[in-house]
């Protein structure tokens, strides 16, 4: 029995694996891109795509229970590829490569490059806490995974279709760095959404949405689609802050 866990062991580091590996291709696609905006939003599809990765070595660990201290090590180094560096290479192709400081015609600040770094940073900090201390039910700071989806949407939701000012996207991604290293709670969706919806339930509500986003897709173009999608990891953002601001007046009012 002992060999067989040691051997299902290696089935959730694969898919962990591969989140790493599409984090590094997204890097290398986002820093050759030029700035060409397609090839960007096939290193921000990459991120996505590693997101679903990171779900599925999860759901893998607890399907054979082959959970490990060298999986949970390897995951959060996966995540730091994929969801830290990953997506801060993306956005400084994206828009922030053009956010320069000019002292003079020969010195030029590269603002963009550090706001960039900002990312990354929050990022190892959050996954480095995560490892020291976390609760069963809930998230402390935003998950790298959510912020990371966010950041990969915008260049694929916001273009010619639907265009944004770039200091929005900007501020956008600075928050979710900020939010990220935060201590407001989260829920854990694996479990609040258990609790409320027979699996059969989450099942059915999520074809839906899917099917919804399809359709999206096919009929007004993928631009669309991924502004949806962005506009639903949005509201699962904005609840934790609504959640902090009920609580924080409950706690003012007693």
């Amino acid at each position: 029995m002992a060999r067989m866990r040691i051997k299902l062991n290696w089935v959730p580091n694969l898919f962990t694996l591969a989140n790493l590996s599409l984090g590094f291709f997204a890097i290398l696609l986002s820093a050759s891109s030029h700035g060409n905006r397609g090839v960007i939003t096939v290193a921000a599809g990459f991120i996505l795509l590693a997101m679903l990765c990171d779900g599925l070595d999860g759901f893998a660990a607890r399907l054979l229970n082959a959970s490990s201290p060298l999986g949970a090590q390897l995951d959060s180094l996966a995540d730091l590829s994929a969801f830290g560096i990953a997506p801060a290479s993306v956005m400084y192709a994206f828009v922030l490569h053009r956010l320069n400081y000019e002292i003079s015609p020969t010195l030029v600040i590269p603002t963009g490059m550090f706001l960039s770094a900002i990312y990354p940073a929050c990022a190892a900090y959050r996954l480095a806490r995560f490892n020291v201390s976390h609760r069963s039910d809930s998230f402390s700071g935003l998950p790298s995974p959510v912020a990371g989806a966010i950041v990969a949407l915008m260049p694929i939701a916001f273009g010619e279709l639907i265009p944004a000012p770039e200091a929005v996207l900007t501020l956008i991604f600075v928050a979710m760095a900020f939010l990220m290293v935060s201590t407001i709670r989260y829920s854990k969706p694996q479990s609040s959404w258990l609790r409320r919806f027979s699996p059969a339930r989450l099942a059915i509500v999520l074809l839906f949405l899917a099917a919804v986003l399809i359709f999206v897709g096919f009929r007004y173009g993928s631009d669309y689609s991924a502004a949806g999608l962005f506009t639903i990891v949005v509201i699962y953002v904005v609840t934790g802050i609504v959640s902090l601001i009920i609580h924080a007046i409950q706690v003012y009012r007693v």
